[in-house]
């Protein structure tokens, strides 16, 4: 993997997130739900449901990345896990910040096919190698990606910070 990184600011996300929506909504696509790919696919997954207007929004946790270019051996949901009976005859929209192997988004994508009317991806980011090929990308890279909230390390408390009573 190259040193070279391509880099994300929350900026360019909220330009990067209406040009997606732009064009799921210039294809005809109205999703009855958004399956939001825990944990970056969040962040895309709200700002598509406003901007396309859809409040139904459910989360799905999946673990496979343990560090940068680090995975488990396939990727693995956690608990809870959705009941796909509430996807029942819906068109879903899965979420995500990345497809880089397109493993995660397979396994999100087969958990949902036999139950949905219809099932497509949108993503800001994918990856030539992505098993996955998304109906929606906002970009096309091989690079590693910097998203804006996961390059810094995790907030902890400072030491003498006194909690209000």
């Amino acid at each position: 993997m190259s040193d070279v990184r391509e880099s994300l600011t929350y900026e360019k996300f909220g330009v990067a997130v209406r040009e997606l929506a732009q064009t799921i909504a210039d294809d005809g696509f109205e999703p009855d739900i958004i399956l939001s790919i825990a944990r970056g696919g969040v962040f895309v997954a709200g700002g598509l449901a406003y901007a396309l207007d859809c409040k139904n929004i459910h989360l799905v946790n999946v673990e496979f990345y343990t560090g940068v270019g680090q995975t488990l051996e396939m990727p693995v949901m956690l608990a809870p896990v959705p009941n796909v009976i509430d996807f029942s005859n819906k068109k879903v929209l899965i979420a995500d910040d990345v497809a880089d192997t397109g493993k995660t988004l397979k396994l999100v994508r087969d958990f949902c096919l036999d139950t949905v009317a219809e099932v497509r991806s949108a993503v800001i980011y994918e990856k030539p190698d992505s098993l996955v090929k998304c109906e929606y990308v906002w970009k096309r890279t091989d690079k590693w990606i910097n998203f804006p909230w996961s390059v810094d390390e995790p907030v902890v408390r400072r030491e003498g910070q006194v909690l209000d009573a």
